[in-house]
């Protein structure tokens, strides 16, 4: 048994003593706190299970309070969005997950309110004072059970057809402590691997998949009981595994999650929504997205 999470700042956690490979910093700006990881080699990745790159974590009180979207913290979010994206060109942005399952629906419900703007342009721009908007589309793929088909060949497709600068990918993240569900963002330059943190791994979505750059974003809303199991015994295995068939009766893999999960979902989908509209629209402004992405 291991520990499951997809935060990189959870796995840096479990590290013993320090790898060159890997690098990290941390900057306070009030309630927001910000922990900047770099894996920078072959070895630092196969020690945190991660892909090399950069990985950006935002801590900030809990989203299911309150979103304040004209807030510091989702000032500093627009700001590290807005150094991942490519100064120019379209971007197409990608909510992954099932929209029936609460803690999954993260992808769907954001992308929900982010702003497609490929479509507003010549004419349709003048009109509507919309010009000079930046390009771009976005996507709610489904998942494979409702489609048949893998999400990175979904994803693929579009961008042999659209040739965006970038993918943005929003998914619901998997942590290991109860402590950081809803009041953690993490972004990165290194894709994403779809169910990753529950054990159910499918195929990545990376630049190497999609042929561009891919900046995966995401909130933890669940934790594997196991790995819960296995953190509160102070990472005791012989404890946790004597209870391997309470915590997985007949072999099904449970997760928990908090009992405001809806409230969290949707509040942590509008910060995340206008995070990404910011970044690509900063001359518009949080009353204007707003009232443009209203339902």
């Amino acid at each position: 048994m291991i520990f499951r999470t997809d935060l990189a700042i959870e796995a840096t956690e479990t590290i013993t003593h320090p790898f060159p490979d890997i690098s990290q910093t941390e900057e306070q700006h009030g309630s927001c706190k910000i922990t900047r990881i770099r894996v920078e080699g072959p070895e630092g990745a196969k020690q945190l299970n991660k892909e090399m790159g950069n990985y950006v974590t935002l801590e900030m009180p809990p989203i299911s309070d309150t979103v304040d979207l004209e807030d510091e913290c989702q000032e500093l979010l627009r700001k590290e969005i807005a150094a991942l994206l490519p100064q120019e060109g379209l971007v197409l942005v990608a909510g992954l997950g099932n929209r029936q399952i609460t803690p999954d629906a993260l992808g769907p419900q954001t992308t929900a309110r982010v702003l497609a703007t490929r479509h507003i342009k010549g004419e349709l721009a003048r009109v509507t004072g919309l010009t000079g908007l930046r390009g771009a589309a976005v996507i709610t793929p489904g998942v494979l059970g409702d489609t048949g088909l893998e999400t990175v060949e979904f994803l693929q497709g579009i961008c042999r057809q659209l040739n965006p600068c970038a993918v943005v990918v929003i998914d619901a993240l998997a942590a290991r402590s109860l402590a950081r569900l809803g009041c953690t963002v993490q972004l990165s330059d290194t894709g994403i691997s779809p169910g990753e943190g529950v054990g159910n791994l499918r195929p990545r979505i990376d630049q190497h998949t999609m042929g561009v750059p891919v900046i995966g974003i995401g909130v933890p809303t669940v934790v594997d009981v196991e790995t819960l199991a296995l953190d509160l015994f102070g990472g005791d295995r012989t404890r946790t595994e004597r209870s391997e068939e309470r915590l997985a009766p007949r072999g099904a893999r449970m997760v928990v999650t908090p009992r405001e999960i809806d409230l969290l979902v949707s509040r942590a989908a509008q910060m995340l929504a206008m995070g990404i509209n910011r970044a690509l629209n900063p001359s518009l402004s949080v009353e204007d997205l707003t009232m443009l992405t209203a339902p």
